[in-house]
């Protein structure tokens, strides 16, 4: 028998309590998280499966509930959060804390609500007869590019019986999402030569000619707002592009010889970052030889961090058919512009659809928190999917 919605919502806070006393921000391992989820599937008897990273200080998680035949159901999240450093949080971020209606912890929301959400519905899927199986999928390093993703996905698409959706339950106020913007992340470091900075003809700031990058930045980020296709229905509209860190430069009076800074692009489905920055690129180039022609050890030199695809939205989608239904949601097309793990699963040919507990608005702010209520609509989604692949047929 599969528990009541509030059984199954008291057995999701518990869990949850347990998952974020687990410090996984993204730049620490998620190993001691996933190591106790291993241990709570094995006393249901549910067996997982690893997928790490090439080091193995990190890893993804796989299990699978229920009979070993295609059609099934992956209920995907990721283990890291953001960092609190610096945010003035008004409670222990890594303790759950339940005050007026609201459960507050880093990653509640975003997003091991849903995480425990899918875990407290596992010992209802281990004793039922179901007739297709749920597959969970936990990721690494989503904050951080969606890099853990990839891997599992993977193994997934080429290992399993083919699964018929995936959920990937980042925060959407438990309503159906069907597409997101991809995200194109680039670490830009400038070398100059350091000297006096009153003897400008010895050396080479850094700073000034990451200046003139990051000046076309702004200029590319302005006419990307204007040209922006009015009928989008995201918000912001277009594409958008920001300088998110800069460090550069050790004193006023040193010609900085070194400046590095980081920006993301992010992006509809249908444009490309290549495109879309090809002028910069040819900036960077052309400053290279600039500096060079001054300090040969110097130079302009770009990485891409990640370059995570859009999730486009699926006309009549499998997946999002079958989370309405489920979720009871009734509501208008939604796409959000954040950027998530949707479109690489889509990538690999998964009907995929965003649902899970909780606001964006709450997510990677000082105080973060979940809803008991929203915790209790994703009890009701589990319970009505255990009740749905339970069905004869």
């Amino acid at each position: 028998m599969v528990s009541s919605s509030e059984a199954l919502s008291a057995r999701a806070i518990d869990i949850l309590a347990t998952l974020v006393a687990f410090d996984t921000t993204s730049r620490r391992s998620n190993l001691a998280l996933i190591e106790w989820v291993e241990a709570y599937l094995s006393d249901l008897g549910v067996a997982s499966r690893r997928v790490p990273n090439a080091d193995g200080t990190k890893s993804n998680l796989l299990a699978s509930i229920g009979p070993a035949v295609p059609g099934g159901v992956v209920l995907s999240g990721h283990t890291d959060v953001v960092p609190v450093d610096g945010q003035p949080w008004t409670s222990d971020p890594f303790v759950l804390t339940a005050r007026g209606g609201r459960l507050y912890g880093r990653g509640t929301c975003d997003m091991k609500g849903f995480l425990a959400l899918a875990l407290a519905a596992a010992p209802d899927l281990a004793a039922a007869t179901l007739d297709r199986p749920v597959h969970l999928a936990f990721s690494y390093d989503e904050e951080v590019g969606c890099l853990g993703a990839p891997d599992m996905i993977a193994v997934i698409a080429t290992e399993l019986p083919r699964p018929a959706l995936v959920v990937v339950g980042e925060p959407t106020d438990m309503v159906a999402v069907r597409g997101h913007k991809g995200i194109a992340s680039f670490r830009v470091t400038v070398t100059g030569r350091e000297a006096h900075s009153s003897l400008t003809h010895l050396g080479v700031s850094a700073n000034m000619f990451a200046i003139k990058l990051m000046s076309h930045l702004v200029d590319l980020s302005e006419r990307l707002e204007r040209e922006a296709d009015p009928d989008s229905p995201f918000m912001p509209k277009g594409a958008s592009l920001t300088v998110g860190q800069v460090n550069g430069g050790t004193a006023v009076n040193i010609l900085a010889r070194e400046c590095v800074f980081i920006f993301d692009l992010r992006m509809p489905a249908g444009l490309n970052a290549q495109t879309i920055l090809s002028d910069f690129f040819a900036l960077t180039k052309t400053l290279d030889a600039q500096i060079k022609a001054k300090a040969p050890e110097g130079g302009v030199v770009v990485e891409t961090r990640s370059m995570t695809p859009p999730f486009a939205p699926e006309i009549d989608g499998v997946a999002e058919t079958f989370a309405r239904r489920i979720a009871g949601d009734n509501g208008p097309p939604r796409v959000v512009p954040y950027a998530a793990e949707a479109g690489q699963f889509q990538g690999a040919g998964f009907s995929t659809v965003i649902c899970g507990p909780g606001s964006i608005d709450q997510a990677h702010q000082p105080d973060e928190f979940v809803e008991i209520s929203q915790m209790e609509r994703g009890a009701t989604f589990m319970r009505r999917l255990i009740e749905d692949l339970s069905k004869a047929g």
